[in-house]
């Protein structure tokens, strides 16, 4: 008779773990468990991940080869603590940064004025940038429209130089790497060399800028010492005007020995007449001299006569003539006319020289005579000018006053000048604390779009954007895919893994003791044996949520698997509506079950033997009108008894739970249920309407078993801790046999 499972078949072991602990709990950690999910996990969704990837990869394909290509200019400028000045030592040195603690700071400060708005400035006013129409398409930007205002475009200007421009400063280095990036490979360089240098401008101009105010001081001292000594300059000239007084001074001297008088015209006058007359005498006596000789000295021995060059020439004339004049008188007589032509051109060059000679010394006199005349002119003009002198002296003494005033402020005035100049020079010339290491070239090779740079991008978004669709496809899909998924979306007890038959039907995998699927449901089987306290159950209901979900398959398999064992078995045909075991058995099914269940025919009558050893059959017989009515009725009842008593394990191949009222009606009647679930098919919510309806009826539910499981779609992972692997290896080794 039928007894509730609930109240005689008690759970031999924990209800979530029906026969014993699950392999797992013997198998690696959590970690290696979460890894395998994972692996699991991609394999089952290896063409969406690889749909993902694929179209990431064509998409950075596309948009790397319709970008505009753009260059990325470089310069590097080094970033000192301190520089000197240029001036000498008396100009002090300032430190930059006074404290080792204060460096990062300061190099971060340089990196900010880099990125500042008063920068970018520079560069737009210097390169011309605002309007510029190279600029913009360098920019990929259309020139602004006219009603844009110039604010407006000096904005944008600066926007697209600040956002475009790029400084880095690497850990423990002072050089700062410029970038500027452009479709332009001109105009990038162009642009980062003017930041380098409008950088170090910049910093060039606030040092200049920070000594203003000793600038301006300086210069307002400066010109108050200007306008005294513009006064004083003019009352020394005004007085000297008045008194008649005459200075030789040029600007800047202050006198000899502070007596402005030596430099009057008077005194100058006086000193030069005064020198001349000494010259003058100097040459009086040594003309004197040179007179008083001549006098002592015969015409024709005198040095001076002799040294002419005229007397020279006329003493060899009067030799040669006398030596002719003797050689003649020789030859012809004294009256002779060659003789006499030669005595009177004889006479004649002797008084042309003695002409001469005297001229010469006549000359002597003279010299001597326009000496002493000289002398005596300047001795007076000396005696004049002394007497104009002293006079001067007197009127000169206020005017020395005045004049060293004058120079005072003179040289105050050059002083401020002088110092105002050296604050200039130090503003401007001292060595800047930054320096250019290398200028920007024009870009040869565009730095964007980078194709390994584009790929790397989209491989690794795509993976995280395949992972995130896995992740929630994993979340959000309630179909059972892996073992684990039975007890975790329908908590339901797992009985046993039925792997996919392939190629082959499951009857030809049936048929081989070896296959993994013959394996799976011995261990099935097993699982059977030891599912309740009382162990296996006398009258077992074997139904799934949906149709072709296998369950004739595994009700054949079971009936088949326990008359092996030596038990005898009934197989019950009940689904009345797609019958199937007269199908797996090769009978009609002109008698079965409906004919038993409207008639009052033995029960013996409809069974059939199925030529196995301890395996009897019930077909489903003709298909009835309505298969709930009768299912319901108490001959159903009579016979599930009867049977029982007769048969070790009675086993019913029950219609689909969902839609019809079968299903539940025999697990009403059965000791225990077994629940078949499609892997891949079965959905979290239709089995858990199914299992809802079958526990309305207090259906002893032992547990669930996955058909169809495909172990290399789902991972290694099932292969190794469910047996497959070796169950193939069985099946191959003797195929190769």
């Amino acid at each position: 008779m039928n007894v509730p499972a609930p109240e005689t078949h008690e759970p031999l072991h924990d209800p979530q773990y029906p026969y014993g602990q699950p392999v797992e709990a013997y198998g690696p950690g959590a970690i290696g468990e979460a890894v395998r999910y994972v692996l699991a996990l991609i394999r089952r969704n290896k063409w969406l991940i690889a749909a993902i990837i694929s179209l990431a990869v064509i998409a950075a394909i596309a948009l790397t080869m319709l970008d505009t290509p753009r260059y990325t200019a470089a310069a590097s400028v080094q970033i000192n603590d301190q520089s000197e000045q240029v001036l000498g030592e008396e100009l002090d040195a300032q430190s930059e940064v006074n404290k080792a603690s204060d460096v990062e700071r300061f190099l971060n400060t340089q990196i900010e004025i880099l990125r500042s708005r008063g920068l970018a400035e520079r560069v737009a006013r210097r390169l011309d940038l605002i309007g510029n129409e190279r600029f913009y398409a360098a920019m990929e930007l259309p020139l602004p429209s006219q009603s844009t205002t110039d604010a407006q475009r000096r904005e944008q200007v600066l926007d697209l130089l600040r956002n475009n421009m790029q400084a880095t400063l690497p850990r423990n280095s002072r050089i700062v790497t410029i970038t500027f990036q452009s479709t332009d490979p001109a105009m990038s360089a162009k642009i980062t060399n003017t930041f380098a240098d409008e950088f170090i401008q910049a910093n060039l101009q606030r040092r200049f800028d920070s000594s203003a105010y000793a600038r301006n001081f300086i210069g307002e001292q400066l010109e108050e010492a200007r306008v005294r000594l513009e006064a004083s300059e003019r009352e020394v000239n005004a007085y000297a005007r008045d008194a008649g007084l005459i200075r030789m001074r040029e600007a800047g001297s202050s006198g000899d020995n502070g007596d402005s008088a030596s430099n009057s015209v008077t005194t100058s006058s006086l000193m030069q007449i005064n020198e001349a007359a000494n010259r003058a005498k100097a040459d009086r006596i040594a003309a004197e001299g040179r007179w008083r000789t001549e006098q002592s000295t015969p015409l024709f021995s005198s040095l001076a006569v002799l040294s002419n060059p005229t007397v020279q020439q006329l003493m060899t004339r009067r030799a040669e003539l006398d030596a002719q004049l003797k050689k003649d008188r020789e030859r012809y007589l004294d009256d002779h006319p060659t003789v006499l032509q030669e005595e009177a051109e004889l006479a004649t060059v002797k008084q042309q020289l003695n002409q001469v000679a005297a001229n010469v010394r006549d000359s002597i006199r003279a010299q001597y005579s326009a000496a002493l005349a000289s002398e005596q002119r300047l001795n007076a003009q000396v005696q004049e000018l002394q007497g104009a002198t002293l006079a001067e002296q007197d009127r000169a003494v206020r005017y020395n006053t005045l004049a060293r005033e004058a120079d005072t402020n003179r040289s105050l005035y050059d002083g401020l000048l002088q110092r105002f100049r050296e604050l200039n020079a130090a503003a401007g010339i001292a060595n800047s604390n930054l320096a250019i290491i290398d200028r920007a070239d024009p870009p040869l090779i565009p730095s964007s779009p980078s194709l390994p740079k584009n790929l790397a991008i989209a491989l690794a978004l795509s993976i995280i954007l395949a992972g995130i669709v896995v992740f929630m496809r994993d979340q959000l899909d309630d179909a059972i895919h892996i073992p684990e998924d039975v007890e975790d979306k329908v908590q339901l007890p797992l009985l046993g893994i039925i792997p996919d038959s392939g190629d082959i039907s499951p009857a030809e995998a049936l048929a081989n003791p070896k296959s993994a699927v013959a394996e799976a449901y011995g261990s099935l089987r097993g699982a059977l044996l030891y599912s309740t306290r009382q162990g296996l159950p006398k009258v077992l209901a074997v139904t799934s949520a949906q149709p072709t979900e296998g369950k004739s398959t595994t009700a054949f398999a079971i009936a088949a698997g326990f008359a092996r064992m030596g038990r005898s078995v009934l197989l019950i045909d009940a689904d009345m509506r797609r019958p199937s075991v007269h199908t797996w058995l090769g009978y009609d099914n002109r008698v079965g079950l409906s004919s038993l269940l409207v008639s009052a025919d033995p029960a013996e009558s409809a069974v059939l033997h199925t030529g196995m050893p301890n395996f009897d059959a019930l077909p489903s017989g003709p298909i009835p009108p309505s298969p709930t009515e009768l299912l319901t009725s108490p001959r159903m009842m009579g016979l599930i008894d009867e049977f029982a008593a007769k048969y070790d394990v009675v086993l019913c191949d029950s219609p689909p739970v969902l839609g019809l009222a079968d299903a539940p009606t025999l697990a009403a009647l059965a000791d225990g249920v077994v629940f078949v679930i499609e892997a891949d098919r079965g959905r979290r919510g239709a089995l858990k309407t199914a299992l809802k309806r079958l526990r309305s009826v207090n259906a002893a539910l032992l547990g669930a078993v996955l058909t169809k499981f495909d172990p290399d779609k789902s991972g290694n992972r099932y292969s190794e801790y469910y047996g497959y692997s070796y169950y193939r290896y069985e099946t191959s080794d003797e195929a190769k046999s």
